[in-house]
């Protein structure tokens, strides 16, 4: 049965909706007025990024581009007689073009996987390369691109390194020797590796 007690609590609730709706119409039309008003910005950022100018082909690491791609490799180590290494490794231009990076592994557990990346002076006419891989070690290495011939080098006295690969006339084929040398001693033969293109 309908009573007036009944009629003033529905009056209340209809006053509380009308509030309810006033302040939700209220937020949408803030929060219109944000997303409008904020739109430009998140257009603009989402279209250039800070310094994306420089985001373009190094012209002194072009002579680089023969090693682009993906490579398997088979190698072996004096210090593993009898063992076939097998691994990968990767090279790809980052930021552009501006950069050449380096990705590798091999499948044996005492060999790091590693990642590096290749930059130049074009004043000096010099190149180089910044290694690090899982064990936390980092080296920076001197760096050199003849012809086809690509060879890195770091000169500390506790342990020195050079690693040489030659890419074949094909292109599909390169051959890497290293050697390296510990408290100054002479040089003694490390991981060689032959790469075959995959992709």
């Amino acid at each position: 049965m309908y009573t007036i007690s009944d009629g003033c609590q529905t009056s209340r609730r209809k006053r509380e909706e009308q509030q309810l709706l006033r302040r939700f119409e209220s937020f949408v039309t803030c929060l219109g007025v944000i997303v409008v008003l904020g739109q430009p910005a998140i257009i603009k950022n989402m279209a250039r990024e800070i310094g994306s100018e420089a985001l373009i082909p190094n012209p002194a690491l072009q002579s680089f581009k023969d090693l682009v791609g993906e490579w398997q490799t088979t190698g072996s180590h004096p210090y593993l007689p009898g063992t076939t290494l097998h691994g990968r490794t990767t090279f790809e231009w980052i930021e552009g073009g501006a950069f050449l990076l380096m990705h590798s592994e091999i499948d044996e557990p005492d060999f790091p996987s590693g990642v590096a990346i290749f930059g130049s002076d074009d004043v000096a006419q010099r190149y180089f390369m910044l290694y690090f891989d899982e064990r936390g070690v980092s080296r920076k290495h001197d760096v050199t691109m003849t012809g086809k011939t690509l060879e890195w080098w770091r000169d500390e006295p506790s342990f020195s390194q050079r690693f040489t690969i030659a890419i074949e006339d094909d292109g599909n084929t390169m051959v890497g020797k290293g050697e390296m040398s510990r408290d100054g001693a002479a040089w003694e033969k490390d991981i060689t590796l032959t790469f075959v293109r995959s992709g």
